[in-house]
């Protein structure tokens, strides 16, 4: 084979005892580096050190040693001549009948690429020079986005349009090195001392693919709030990094065929900041008011209200006035202003089985007007000395 296995295992300093001269990945790389090509490393054939040479081509014979998380590709004239993602030591043979890819055991990429593979490998048998690049298999961070006017989907939990200027940050990883280098990186990057890095402002590749991600923005915010798994709460997004990149992803997919034909993914997304427009804003404080309200919750402000009015008449108009407010919160049916709580009171399925409609107590009916006062003071509306008060009123004592 063209591309065979020499040493497995732990890299390091004993392949650098073993072998005087070898390629690897460069010194000094930045974390968003995708795709560079392979240096030589060791005494350069007693020349002296050598860690900064850029001069990627190989011959027979030539020793390389592939670090975790990064996978190695051979080229000769565009063709893919080799591939391996298994961390370890291997040796170029041009001699070999075929070339060969070699994929690690029980790793996703090797299951992944395979299909790749098979479908752009060198079908002839390699000349004495190949090139040797490394792509990175790890998460590549630090790509940003943002947008500079608002961005509009329809919410399911508002029942209504959103709009929001956001920005924030996402991480790439390259699943399949052979589509990804095949399919997307552009030729110019295949040469001695040029790097692909997806944070390059200069890289028309990558700012591409960041216009994709704006562009698709939209579509990911509707997917997330409209997922009855998600909750349907738009708030929820900043604190659910993963949940949110699994729905940028699939739109970014949708879109723009990402993993199936340029052998990209979205695995992590940051929002730094989502400002909505004045609208939303709105909405989404008659919302927060209307939580707040709801339930049992909303039945103890309701009370509370009541009991603020109870004490408000009788400052105001004393005894008369609380059972004025009384008779009329009575015949007005003040209980059903009460918002439905199961299993409580009235709400509960024996009461309202059992419960049958009452008319409204005569405002002169002394029992009447007696036992209203006797169920605001076991409800604590009304205090004991209220209570003899309006019992001596009525009874006209």
């Amino acid at each position: 084979m063209g591309l065979f296995k020499a040493a497995l295992g732990a890299v390091g300093g004993s392949f650098a005892d073993q072998w005087k001269d070898f390629y690897t990945i460069p010194g000094g790389l930045r974390p968003t580096a995708a795709v560079f090509p392979a240096v030589p490393r060791g005494t350069n054939a007693g020349r002296g050190s050598n860690t900064g040479a850029s001069d990627n081509v190989i011959t027979n014979g030539s020793k390389i040693i592939v670090p975790a998380g990064y996978g190695l590709v051979l080229m000769e004239d565009g063709a893919i001549t080799g591939f391996a993602s298994e961390p370890g030591g291997y040796e170029w043979d041009s001699q070999a009948q075929d070339s060969t890819g070699i994929f690690s055991d029980g790793d996703i990429v090797g299951s992944l690429i395979t299909t790749s593979w098979e479908r752009f490998k060198f079908g002839g048998r390699p000349q004495s020079q190949q090139q040797a690049f490394f792509v990175t298999l790890k998460e590549l961070p630090n790509n940003r986005f943002g947008t500079q006017s608002e961005i509009y989907w329809d919410d399911a939990y508002l029942n209504a349009q959103v709009g929001a200027i956001t920005r924030g940050t996402y991480t790439l990883k390259i699943v399949d090195p052979i589509l990804f280098v095949k399919n997307w990186m552009p030729a110019a990057f295949l040469q001695s001392g040029r790097v692909f890095d997806f944070t390059d402002l200069d890289n028309d590749a990558a700012t591409q693919l960041f216009t994709e991600v704006v562009g698709s923005l939209a579509p990911a915010f509707s997917m997330y709030t409209n997922d009855p798994a998600k909750g349907n709460r738009i708030t929820r997004i900043q604190q659910d990094s993963i949940g949110f990149a699994q729905s940028l992803s699939a739109a970014v997919e949708t879109n723009y065929q990402w993993r199936t034909s340029r052998g990209l993914e979205i695995t992590q997304v940051a929002l730094v900041s989502i400002e909505y427009d004045p609208n939303t804003r709105e909405l989404l404080r008659t919302v927060q008011r209307a939580d707040a309200l709801s339930g049992a919750r909303g039945n103890s402000n309701l009370q509370a209200s009541v009991a603020q009015g109870f004490q408000s008449a009788g400052e105001n108009a004393g005894t008369g006035g609380i059972l004025g407010f009384g008779l009329a919160a009575g015949a007005t049916g003040l209980g059903a202003l009460q918002q439905p709580v199961p299993g409580v009171g009235a709400n509960s399925a024996q009461a309202a089985q059992t419960a049958t409609p009452t008319a409204a107590p005569a405002a002169d009916d002394p029992v009447a007007v007696l036992t209203r006062a006797k169920q605001m003071l076991d409800a604590g509306l009304i205090t004991q000395q209220d209570y003899d008060a309006a019992k001596a009123k009525a009874l006209g004592l």
